[in-house]
């Protein structure tokens, strides 16, 4: 991983780091509601501290995710952002099991 101060948000280095949070916290899980908490706040924390050891001072990071059980009910999600897309950016990622969806986003918003 890049140890530049001042580098570009890169896309690949942060799906990296957030299929490894997903796969940590849910590998081998199946859906329980009052497990939600814990699981969303334990990828949040995983991303976020491997994202800050890519030691690039000049980005504000947001991380989102949401974990909801497999019901076979419809769900759509979109996100909007108005900013300099030449230096800031975003990613998301997807992952599924028999019994549950999980859908993680990062925003990097340049200093």
């Amino acid at each position: 991983m890049s140890t530049e101060i001042d580098q570009p948000f890169v896309v690949e280095e942060i799906l990296t780091i957030i299929k490894e949070a997903v796969e940590i916290s849910l590998q081998n899980t199946v859906y329980q509601h009052k497990q939600v908490p814990q699981w969303t706040q334990s990828i949040i924390d995983h991303s976020l501290k491997k994202i800050s050891e890519l030691n690039n001072k000049s980005y504000k990071y947001i991380v989102n995710c949401l974990i909801f059980q497999k019901t076979g009910a419809g769900f759509h999600t979109a996100s909007s952002c108005l900013w300099d897309s030449a230096n800031d950016g975003s990613c998301s990622y997807r992952w599924e099991n028999k019994s549950m969806h999980c859908i993680i986003s990062v925003f990097g918003c340049k200093i």
